[in-house]
């Protein structure tokens, strides 16, 4: 048995084992070649950091007590920070049989990495609902955007919102906390990456926050914007608010988030489509609780 570690880091650290002998288990194999115990391995392989190469092929395995073959490959992709996080306000909207929606808080990725899938939305969803279905992603939101996401429960169903989707059937709203007053309504346009996006900011309102800044002397003025994007690059709200000089408040990548000290103030908070199970027009929104705020206490003019 072949052993590739690539790192000597306790917190993060890879393995990868070549199967040279028949019939070991998987558990048996890293309860050999790694620091953990037996337990501590099942759970590690239940939060999806497992994979196990076969030819051209490398997927997840959650089995412990999984049998493999020679010329097969085990991997370990081991990050006791990204195992470590359970804590999600994940909830639950609607369980519409063939699909469900969820909201998915900031922080909490959509999929998973090659380090795990425990704290992906879809894996909630798959270990969460009742009753337990399969579950496929269909789109996704950045890991710091919160909101609505679609989770689907079948291959075929998948497959019937993915066409949604790619054909931008689905209508998509956001609320977006920026610095500054845009004019509104106003439509942005600028291509991203030579390719065509659309951004339709259809209303903004002035927002009074309390208790935020301690300098009570600063004049600062904020927006909450109501947005619908017509096309699905990607940051492509954050991208186009940041190019008319109002940054998502929050937004690291393209404002001042490092200094804004609060997670990115973008909310996918409502969505309606005609659904292609029983062709009825579905409609789902968030209330007022779950838009972006500084404060938990901000009225609007």
């Amino acid at each position: 048995m072949t052993i590739t570690a690539t790192s000597n880091a306790t917190e993060k650290f890879e393995k990868h084992l070549d199967i040279t002998l028949e019939g070991m288990t998987a558990i048996d194999i890293l309860a050999e070649h790694t620091p953990f115990s037996r337990q501590k391995i099942k759970q590690i392989m239940q939060k999806g950091a497992v994979w196990l190469t076969q030819g051209k092929s490398t997927q997840r395995i959650r089995r412990a007590s999984k049998k493999l073959s020679i010329g097969q490959i085990l991997h370990l992709y081991y990050d006791a920070h990204i195992l470590s996080q359970t804590d999600f306000d994940t909830q639950l909207i609607a369980d519409e049989g063939d699909y469900s929606v969820w909201f998915k808080p900031s922080g909490m990725l959509s999929q998973g990495s090659k380090y795990g899938d425990h704290s992906a939305i879809y894996r909630w969803a798959e270990t969460h609902l009742l009753p337990q279905r399969n579950a496929f992603l269909v789109h996704r939101l950045d890991k710091a955007t919160s909101g609505l996401i679609l989770i689907a429960h079948s291959k075929k169903a998948a497959t019937a919102l993915s066409k949604l989707f790619s054909e931008r059937s689905i209508d998509k709203y956001y609320k977006a906390l920026v610095y500054g007053i845009p004019s509104a309504p106003q439509i942005l346009d600028t291509p991203l990456e030579n390719k065509r996006a659309v951004t339709k900011i259809i209303s903004g309102k002035k927002i009074i926050e309390k208790n935020i800044y301690n300098d009570k002397s600063t004049n600062k003025q904020n927006s909450l914007l109501d947005i619908q994007i017509l096309t699905g690059k990607k940051h492509q709200i954050r991208q186009h608010l940041a190019q008319i000089g109002h940054p998502i408040i929050g937004d690291r990548l393209y404002g001042n988030g490092k200094n804004d000290n609060i997670d990115l103030c973008l909310t996918a908070y409502k969505m309606a489509f005609i659904s292609p199970f029983d062709e009825q027009q579905k409609h789902y929104e968030l209330g007022i609780e779950y838009y972006p705020s500084l404060s938990n206490a901000y009225k609007v003019e």
